[in-house]
């Protein structure tokens, strides 16, 4: 079973939407659920609920990040936040994956600090899913970086290809950079650029 960590107190209405939301993915999903926070308050919200036969646990942290605190000083700050406890769940083998709907900036410097990068990977991205004509496409980078290079926009292309191959089963996805246009001529120096190192990649 898949054992999912759960940033109980982030994100819009945490603890109760989060938890909400939590116990419906254990149901659909057949998921095993570590809902990561004060126990009291977790507790409390999951009375609401029939979560009877679900695999549902709670892991206690003493701390929350603030959506309005700087992320790198609170990270630092705050060793028992939620988010970090969450986030050392993974990387103690101790959950498989982490679901955080609060802080942006705080998930991202987390998950840096404790779970690191891929080698020579140089920047984290963020990316979801959106509807296609033909199925499900793959948006990458939705938020985690303001400015690029040319090289970190065509790593987001090698990652995304790589991420999509796997949630979708396509052997080769392809790979496309979004622009003012489809001409290779088209947008700024910095798109220019990254179509070329795009363009080079044997792998995608």
């Amino acid at each position: 079973m898949i054992r999912i960590a759960v940033d109980a107190m982030g994100g819009d209405y945490a603890p109760r939407e989060v938890v909400h939301g939590s116990v419906i993915g254990a149901r659909e999903y057949g998921v095993a659920v570590q809902l990561v926070g004060p126990p009291d308050a977790i507790e409390k919200e999951l009375t609401r609920h029939d979560h009877a036969g679900l695999d549902i646990s709670i892991v206690a942290a003493s701390e929350v990040v603030a959506m309005d605190e700087k992320p790198g000083r609170a990270i630092v700050k705050k060793k028992d936040s939620s988010i970090v406890v969450a986030t050392k769940r993974v990387s103690d083998g101790l959950a498989d994956g982490l679901v955080a709907a609060g802080s942006t900036g705080a998930a991202a410097v987390a998950a840096q600090l404790g779970l690191g990068r891929i080698a020579n990977v140089d920047r984290s991205a963020i990316c979801c899913t959106m509807p296609a004509t033909t199925g499900k496409c793959l948006l990458i980078d939705v938020g985690a970086n303001v400015d690029c290079t040319p090289y970190q926009l065509m790593q987001f292309g090698v990652m995304g290809s790589i991420v999509s191959a796997g949630l979708f089963g396509k052997k080769s996805p392809t790979v496309g950079l979004l622009n003012i246009g489809t001409e290779e001529t088209k947008g700024n120096e910095l798109v220019q650029e990254a179509y070329k190192l795009l363009k080079q990649q044997s792998n995608i």
